[in-house]
């Protein structure tokens, strides 16, 4: 089972990037964050076209989510409970047989804004949605722009990021909570060197050259389902094309079966 997380930065405006990928890697779960698209303007067409499933929630110009998978997902659920709360950020399905949730964490803002107390807020109703929803000796995967690189090895210049948004302390233990309650960092078991990231922002010059990233994107696995993986990785080619996204995908590939 190969399971891909892709913050595509507008579905639309990454629609080509994103079926070519579709059709050379093969995946059979493909998470996408930050689709700026309305449930109605979502190019599900193409998916199908391509022969995925899609399901989706999204609104204009921010957040998005969704789900793009071969075999026909059940069980769907958006938001933190049965209103949808915040549904254009957290998406969950079944996938032969394995739940798999996808979420856009709030990115935060400044360390002093409101929206990062917001932010530690959002993450500790994941913790609690988790808890009520799935328990960590059952298989579950879970992907997504986590807006946090954990790990020192995450960034480029962890001395001076230390305490940014992104890398700060209140938000490593945050998300430690959620990793403590039963995940896995699925690249990690595979990946331990640093200097491997996901995300490139526009705004730094020759970023990718200089390799000032950040790895924010992730897929976490509880400890049943993390040890059947057999890689992850990476995959740096979509953010080498024209008009990219500022993120490119993760990847990893389970063993599943007797």
């Amino acid at each position: 089972m190969k399971v891909a997380s892709f913050n595509v930065n507008s579905i639309r405006a990454r629609l080509n990037i994103v079926i070519d990928w579709l059709k050379k890697e093969s995946p059979d779960v493909l998470c996408l964050q930050e689709t700026k698209a309305t449930d109605a303007d979502f190019p599900v067409a193409a998916f199908e076209e391509t022969g995925y499933h899609a399901v989706f929630r999204g609104e204009k110009s921010y957040n998005g989510v969704a789900v793009i998978s071969k075999e026909t997902p059940e069980n769907i659920r958006t938001g933190f409970d049965e209103n949808g709360s915040d549904g254009t950020r957290l998406i969950a399905v079944t996938i032969n047989k394995i739940p798999v949730v996808n979420t856009y964490v709030p990115q935060g803002s400044h360390p002093l804004s409101i929206k990062f107390k917001e932010k530690l807020e959002w993450l500790q109703r994941l913790h609690e949605y988790f808890n009520r929803n799935f328990k960590p000796d059952k298989p579950l995967i879970w992907v997504g722009d986590f807006n946090v690189a954990p790990e020192a090895i995450d960034v480029h210049d962890p001395r001076r990021l230390l305490g940014e948004i992104g890398f700060h302390p209140e938000e490593h233990a945050a998300l430690k909570k959620i990793m403590q309650w039963g995940f896995v960092d699925v690249f990690r078991m595979h990946q331990p060197e640093a200097g491997q990231y996901t995300f490139y922002d526009y705004r730094a010059k020759n970023a990718i050259k200089r390799k000032t990233g950040w790895r924010v994107d992730h897929i976490w696995a509880t400890r049943p389902l993390a040890e059947k993986s057999v890689r992850a990785w990476i995959d740096m080619a979509p953010r080498l094309l024209e008009r990219p996204s500022d993120h490119t995908p993760i990847v990893a590939e389970f063993k599943i079966g007797p």
